[in-house]
């Protein structure tokens, strides 16, 4: 199976083992789920997953298609939704709030967000260039991209390292630690940092290991 749980990053912090150690986690707050649609490999679909929403909004901030598509949800429609394969759809149905006993202590997840957005930025920040001499005649040069070589081409090859937008795309940090899981309060603390600032939708998996 390949259930995920959804979060908003918290913030960073220490943990203390019960060995005295400390270590550094980043605090998620995970988000209720709700299956809003069941999708089975021997039906329309021709593949198993389930569909799940979160966000409970009223049914006039939605398009009527939207609102349509639940109409089998019991309360207001969801305004997020999502789809995650599984193997056996059987053990869902629509309306089933799905827990967050599919991960426990000590186990090995990746997590998957976006990074934070850094703008438009120079060789030395984007892709870490030593920069110039600061003396011996250098001037007004420091931070400079090197030569942009050729001009045979007419043109800039792919791949060439140059200034430009940094960050804010997905990233993916894999094999990070759960070392604590709340399911009352519904916060997990994740050994490590994770991709994005503060506020940001994560998604937290098990981990493909080798």
């Amino acid at each position: 199976m390949a259930l995920e749980l959804l979060g908003h990053k918290v913030k960073s912090g220490n943990v203390f083992r019960d060995d005295g150690s400390r270590i550094t986690v980043t605090f998620v707050e995970l988000i209720p789920l709700t299956v809003t649609q069941v999708k089975k490999e021997n039906g329309l679909d021709k593949y198993s997953a389930i569909q799940v929403g979160w966000e409970p909004v009223a049914g006039h901030r939605l398009s009527r298609a939207e609102v349509g598509h639940q109409r089998k949800i019991e309360g207001k429609p969801r305004k997020r939704l999502m789809e995650m394969r599984v193997d056996d759809p059987s053990g869902f149905e629509v309306n089933k709030n799905l827990g967050w006993d599919i991960l426990k202590i000590g186990d090995k997840v990746d997590v998957v967000g976006k990074s934070k957005g850094r703008g438009f930025a120079g060789v030395l920040k984007r892709h870490n260039f030593r920069g110039a001499p600061a003396s011996h005649g250098a001037s007004k040069v420091h931070r400079k991209p090197m030569s942009a070589g050729g001009t045979d081409a007419a043109r800039v090859f792919k791949g060439v390292r140059k200034p430009g937008h940094m960050g804010d795309v997905q990233v993916t940090i894999r094999n990070l630690e759960i070392v604590l899981l709340d399911e009352q309060s519904g916060v997990i603390a994740i050994k490590g940092a994770i991709p994005g600032p503060n506020g940001s939708f994560v998604r937290i998996k098990h981990a493909k290991l080798p």
